[in-house]
């Protein structure tokens, strides 16, 4: 998959590189959820019956953070992990446009008339699609102006089979901050993840018996709730079955505003300081707290310990890493 990168001018020469008509997937994607590869898979199916490369369209930083929301500076997917998901799902092209206030002042009709340059011929969108200044345009708009250049393909919701209510970005992020992953999980249609280096720690968990992987994400991440959580982890190829503790360590410090992710890998002893892992977040067991003691806490990480390897035996052995994949 090729990764173009778009100026935030409509008028940079970015926009105007392909030669060929192309299908082009228009939307945010972040979590590349069910309900977005509904919307990838119908522009591939077309694409194929056209024989037609296909691309999508993201924006990045995430507009909301651009707008002052600061929450949304942290991604379901990062960047890279969106880029690896969309490549095994079999686009071809991949644009990211360099999203800032001035990209924002771009009307409607301006963003339009700039996809039809691209060489477009057909668009698909999801039924809720919003584009230009203020999010005034809608995808019935973009059928409208469309016309003479591309169609547009409208793809309707989505909607959870448990709870009959729209996936979406916003439900998957909410279950995340509140610890839910296993209904994160179901919503993404695949196991959310976290990947980052193995950094030195205080190299407490090794003096209390449960040496831990000190995990430094290497995207800015929506991490998940504090608390303990049953895990997979990826080293050098091999799932290995694990418990996380997400968060500031109370037991030890006081004043701690910087979330640590630490996990305890099970029947695990290798030398893994710099090396990048793969953290699976499979089940939550329970919110951090503050130990008496260090006994106490040993009994606790104990505890939950047999209760992550319990939860994770009646689990796949590798977690599903792309939807269909």
């Amino acid at each position: 998959m090729e990764t173009i990168a778009l100026h935030a001018a409509l008028d940079d020469s970015s926009w105007r590189l392909q030669e060929q008509p192309q299908v082009l997937i228009l939307g945010h994607f972040d979590g590349i959820h069910e309900g977005h590869v509904r919307v990838i898979r119908r522009a591939l199916d077309y694409g194929k019956q056209q024989q037609l490369p296909v691309g999508l369209m993201t924006f990045h930083p995430h507009p909301k953070g651009v707008f002052g929301k600061p929450e949304y500076e942290r991604f379901i997917t990062p960047l890279s992990e969106k880029k690896r998901i969309l490549s095994q799902l079999g686009l071809d092209r991949l644009y990211v446009v360099q999203f800032d206030l001035s990209f924002a002042k771009v009307t409607a009709q301006q963003f339009a008339e700039a996809i039809c340059r691209m060489k477009v011929k057909h668009v698909v969108v999801g039924f809720d699609y919003r584009f230009g200044h203020g999010g005034e345009g809608t995808a019935q708009l973009l059928q409208e102006w469309g016309k003479g250049c591309f169609t547009v393909d409208i793809i309707p919701a989505h909607n959870d089979v448990e709870t009959a209510v729209k996936v979406s970005s916003t439900r998957i992020r909410e279950s995340l901050l509140q610890g839910d992953v296993v209904n994160a999980n179901r919503l993404l249609g695949r196991t959310y993840i976290i990947r980052g280096e193995v950094i030195h720690g205080d190299a407490r968990g090794r003096t209390m018996g449960f040496p831990t992987a000190n995990v430094r994400a290497e995207e800015a991440y929506v991490i998940p709730a504090n608390g303990v959580y049953a895990v997979k982890v990826l080293v050098h190829g091999t799932w290995y079955d694990g418990v996380l503790n997400i968060g500031l360590k109370p037991t030890f410090k006081t004043g701690e505003t910087v979330q640590s992710i630490e996990a305890h890998l099970f029947d695990f002893d290798q030398d893994i300081y710099g090396e990048t892992i793969t953290v699976a977040l499979m089940s939550y067991i329970r919110p951090e707290r503050k130990f008496s003691s260090i006994q106490e806490l040993i009994t606790q990480i104990t505890a939950d310990s047999e209760e992550a390897r319990q939860r994770l035996s009646k689990m796949d052995k590798a977690p599903a890493l792309t939807i269909g994949v």
